[in-house]
This record gives C-alpha cells, structure tokens and sequence, in this order.
C-alpha cells in the first residue's frame, strides 16, 4: 500500500510563531514513519477577505483554488493553529472559508474538507496551551465543512520551553502526545485511502 500523503500547514505566517515550529516537527516526525509529507505556508496562498459579493462577481481567487486543489491532493491534514482572542487567527479561518467556496468540476462545498482526515494541535504561551483555538477550529471543520478530524487533539501550554535547542519537543510527555497524534492521523488516513 503507498504511503499515505500528509498536508501540512499552521494557522500563522509570523516571524518566530510557535506553531510554525509546531508544523515543521511534524514534517520531521511524519518523515519517520514513512509518510509523504507536504508542508505549505498560507503566505504562498494570498487571499482577499472572504466576501460573497467579490465571490459573486469574480468566482473564488486563484490562491483559494490552488489551495483546495493542494488539499485535495492529500489524505490527511494537520493544523497547527495559534489562539487568537480565544480562536482561530483570521488568517487561518479566512483560508478556510475561502477553500470551503470553491467548487470544480461539479465539487459539492466543502468538497477539499471531505474524504481526508484532520489533525489539530496548538502550542501557545498561555496556560490553556491553545485550548480556545482548538475548540474553535473543531467546530469549524467539523460543523461549517463536515471534515471528520481525529477525537485526540493536543493544547500545548509554555511555549518559550517547550523546544529544545533542535526543534523537538523537550517535555517527554507532551512529545509522546504528539506522537500519538500524528500516529492517528496517519492510521486514519492509512484506512481512508
């Protein structure tokens, strides 16, 4: 059976953001169980405000389809969301919102959160560890797109210690937490393929 391909792509595009170092130890640790591993930034998709008239009037932007198109190429998703105001950043939901719109070749919407299974996680310096966040973007995939995601989720807390000087994750705990987690994304998507 080939491996199965893994999407993925954090919630932040800043300068030093936790969870995009959160994004790259996953690439790292889904390398090692021989998985097929994309990671994109949703800075290399430029979207403009979702707006239903602008969407009306030019269809959806060429960065929204690529993005679905990008996610449909895949059998599983990770999500590395920050917390903003006890949600998801607006870059993230607006990417969302975007690619539930877009619709080829007779798609039904929400067509790119189909059929593929999805993983979250959050680290933040905040002791809820991006709890808010998670809450929030479950809600999203799983209510406004019907994408199934994994029950298990991980909120990291301390951010500013939680990586070693290498990028992994220090605390051995948390590390075995989010082993696991990808261990199941990557079992699920394995079965859905």
């Amino acid at each position: 059976m080939p491996a199965p391909k893994i999407l993925i792509l954090a919630g932040s595009t800043r300068t030093g953001s936790n969870n995009v170092r959160l994004a790259a130890l996953a690439v790292k640790e889904l390398t090692l169980l021989d998985v097929d591993v994309t990671r994109i930034s949703l800075q290399d998709y430029p979207l403009p405000l979702y707006d239903p008239d602008l969407e009306a009037r030019s269809g959806p932007p060429a960065s929204a389809v690529k993005l679905k198109q990008m996610m449909m190429a895949h059998h599983g998703v990770f999500i590395a969301s920050p917390e903003y105001t006890g949600s998801v950043t607006p870059l993230l939901k607006n990417a969302i919102d975007w690619v539930s719109r877009v619709r080829e070749r007779g798609d039904p919407l929400c067509a790119a959160f189909r059929n593929r299974i999805f993983a979250i996680a959050s680290v933040s310096p905040e002791s809820s560890g991006g709890l808010y966040a998670l809450l929030a973007l479950r809600q999203i995939l799983e209510i406004g797109c019907g994408a199934p995601v994994v029950p298990e989720q991980l909120a990291i807390a301390g951010a500013d210690e939680i990586f070693d000087e290498l990028g992994n994750i220090a605390d051995t705990r948390v590390a075995n937490q989010f082993h696991a987690l990808l261990a199941r994304l990557v079992e699920t998507a394995r079965a859905m393929a």
